[in-house]
C-alpha cells in the first residue's frame, strides 16, 4: 500500500513524552489499552493507555464516533493560504507560491488503519487520535503518531524523510533495540531474565514520507493539532532550519500545552528522535 499523494520527533535534546492528551481522548469513555501482543517500552503502553486503545484490535466505529463528535473535526490540515475555491481559479498564481507548492508535495489522500481487528483503507480525513495506523515505504504519514512496532520481523529499520516538517536533514529512524523487561522488579529475577526486544517510540509527522521499511504507530494528533499546522499558522512553512529549537524553547515556557501536536512528548520516559 502507498499513498497516493505527492511525496516524522525533535531532536534528542529537545524530544518529549505525552504531558496532555485532548479533551477528547480524557472524556471519551473508552476500552482501556490492553496488554498487547506486541513488545511494547513503557513508554508505548503509557502512551496506549493514554489513547485509551488496543494494538492488536484498534478502535471500534462507535469509539471512533464518539471522538470525532467530541474533538469536531476531521483529520484535515490547512494549507497556507486557505483560499475560496473560486478564488484560486481567478488568482491561479497563488497554487505556484512556494509554501503552497511544498505544501501540495506532503499532503497524504488515503491511510491504512485497524478499526475492530481488521485492517482498512480509509481517506486520510477520517483518522481520530488513538487509531492504530500501518506505514510502508512510499506511503504519505498520514497524522502525528509513534511507532509501536516495526511491519514485519524481516524490517530492520525504519527510516522517514521529515526535510518538508522539520527541517532535519537526516531522515528519522525506528530500531529494534535490546532491553531489559520493564516488568521485572526483583533482584533474582533481573539476574536471571533475557533482555527483550523493543522498537523504538520514534515520533512521525503528518506529511514525512517513508523511505526505507514500515511500521505499525498510534496516531497521537490529527488536523489543527497536527505539528506542521501549528507551523502554518505561525507562518513557519516551509519551515526555517531552526524551527525545532525555537518551539522547545516556547515549549518550556508553556505555550503549547493544550496543543497535543507540539507539546506531545514532554513527560517522561521521552519519546525518540532518531537519525541516521
Amino acid at each position: 500500500m502507498s499513498f497516493r499523494g505527492s511525496k516524522d520527533s525533535i531532536p534528542s535534546s529537545t524530544t518529549t513524552s505525552i504531558q496532555k492528551t485532548t479533551t477528547v481522548i480524557e472524556s471519551t469513555v473508552a476500552t482501556s489499552a490492553a496488554k498487547s501482543k506486541m513488545n511494547l517500552s513503557p513508554a508505548q503502553q503509557n502512551l496506549l493507555d493514554r489513547f485509551k486503545t488496543n494494538p492488536d484490535t484498534g478502535l471500534t466505529s462507535d469509539e471512533v464516533t464518539a471522538r470525532r463528535e467530541e474533538s469536531g473535526c476531521f483529520n484535515i490540515v490547512k494549507p497556507p493560504i486557505d483560499c475560496p475555491p473560486a478564488l484560486c481559479v481567478i488568482l491561479p498564481c497563488i497554487k505556484h507560491l512556494p509554501s503552497m507548492k511544498a505544501f501540495k508535495a506532503i499532503q497524504p489522500d488515503d491511510a491504512e488503519v485497524l478499526r475492530s481487528g481488521e485492517w482498512i483503507q480509509y481517506d486520510v480525513t477520517s483518522l481520530v487520535p488513538g487509531d492504530i495506523i500501518r506505514l510502508e515505504e512510499g506511503d504519505i504519514v498520514p497524522a502525528d503518531c509513534v511507532v509501536l512496532t516495526l511491519s514485519s520481523d524481516h524490517v530492520q529499520e525504519l527510516l522517514v524523510d521529515v526535510r518538508a516538517i522539520t527541517a532535519e536533514e537526516k531522515p528519522r529512524s525506528a530500531k529494534r533495540v535490546m532491553r531489559q523487561d520493564p516488568t521485572v522488579t526483583s533482584e533474582q529475577q533481573l539476574q536471571q531474565q533475557q533482555l527483550v526486544e523493543f522498537v523504538q517510540p520514534t515520533q512521525l509527522y503528518w506529511g514525512g514520507t517513508v523511505v526505507q521499511g514500515g511500521c505499525i504507530a498510534v496516531v497521537t494528533a490529527i488536523g489543527p493539532q497536527c505539528f506542521v499546522a501549528t507551523l502554518i499558522a505561525q507562518g513557519k512553512f516551509p519551515p526555517p532550519p531552526d524551527v525545532l529549537n525555537k518551539i522547545s524553547q516556547d515549549i518550556v515556557h508553556g505555550e503549547y500545552e493544550d496543543n497535543p501536536g507540539i507539546a506531545l512528548v514532554q513527560a517522561q520516559p521521552p519519546m525518540v528522535r532518531e537519525t541516521v
